[in-house]
């Protein structure tokens, strides 16, 4: 409780900070990257890829015994996902399913880091005015890299609460590759929360619980002995695991490095001549994938970055010993 009130007064002293300091843009991206875990809603949203779109209604809430997510798809098949603080749930065959949770990749709207000091090196943030989303005032910010080895990166920030409120990732020619947008919203106010007490119950910590993945028992912290010599600058390693993987025979290496917007995924096991494993370059939105053979390894390298940026970085992969 203690630590939610302390975060509240963070979050009070940056909006009232923004507003005595002329709003700059790192003053809102500072308050965005608080709001989305502090701030009550209720609303849908709009995931847009490629020439595909998927709506999902999103509550969120603070409690005094963590932040609780519920993320139901409105379209495709049924799937309802709850997130209590790190641990996620899916639900599954009338269950909830305990599962690994994300790794790498931030989910909207809490897409920004609370430390933003890293995002200065790597890219430059404008406020390019006010615009209406889902019925609210926003602050417009502009993310444009340092270097042609990222994407940009536009947001809508909620001039009131701090919220995010759009995110739209612009490849060359400024073209849109990926973009969430709340169509729908509700800050604040009277928010269901009966689910939160039913499936805690019930579900979350009850009978449920045993049913969580094995996949996400079998991650161990590891110093393989790989590296990438071409990994941006600004991105830093934030993790390296050892991990099983659905469909693979052996244990996969993979390493995380991010520059604070964006993350880079390089994937290493033994190639084990599966039809699967072929090599080639594939993308999906702002995320793009590209899968090569060195050797006896399959290196396989995923990022929010240009094909270009995966491309550079897997051919810098090398075993330099443990």
């Amino acid at each position: 409780m203690k630590v939610h009130v302390a975060l509240c007064g963070v979050l009070a002293a940056l909006v009232a900070h923004a507003h005595a300091e002329e709003r700059s843009a790192l003053d809102w991206l500072g308050i965005a990257a608080i709001a989305g875990h502090q701030t009550n809603y209720s609303g849908v949203f709009v995931y847009q890829y490629d020439d595909r779109v998927e709506t999902s209604n999103l509550i969120h809430v603070t409690e005094p015994s963590g932040e609780f997510e519920k993320l139901e798809s409105l379209d495709g098949p049924k799937r309802e996902i709850i997130r209590h603080d790190g641990q996620v749930w899916s639900y599954t065959h009338h269950q909830m399913v305990q599962m690994e949770s994300q790794q790498g990749r931030s989910r909207f709207p809490s897409l920004l880091p609370e430390q933003l000091s890293a995002l200065s090196a790597n890219y430059q943030a404008n406020l390019l005015g006010v615009e209406r989303v889902a019925g609210y005032n926003a602050h417009v910010i502009l993310f444009q890299p340092k270097d042609n080895l990222r994407y940009s990166h536009k947001m809508w920030v909620h001039t009131d609460s701090g919220l995010l409120l759009k995110a739209a990732v612009q490849g060359d020619k400024n073209q849109i590759a990926e973009q969430y947008s709340f169509t729908q919203l509700q800050i604040g106010g009277q928010i269901d929360r009966s689910w939160i007490k039913l499936s805690t119950a019930a579900d979350l910590h009850g009978k449920g619980s045993h049913h969580s993945l094995e996949a996400a028992k079998d991650i161990t912290p590891t110093n393989s002995g790989w590296v990438a010599d071409m990994v941006p600058t600004g991105f830093k390693k934030t993790m390296e695991i050892l991990r099983t993987m659905h469909g693979k025979h052996a244990p996969v290496t993979q390493m995380v490095f991010s520059d604070g917007l964006s993350a880079i995924s390089i994937f290493i096991e033994p190639n084990d001549g599966d039809e699967d494993d072929v090599e080639g370059l594939s993308s999906r939105g702002a995320v793009s994938l590209y899968h090569k053979v060195l050797d006896k390894n399959l290196i396989t390298v995923v990022g929010e970055v240009p094909p270009r940026t995966v491309m550079q970085v897997l051919e810098s992969v090398r075993y330099n010993g443990k």
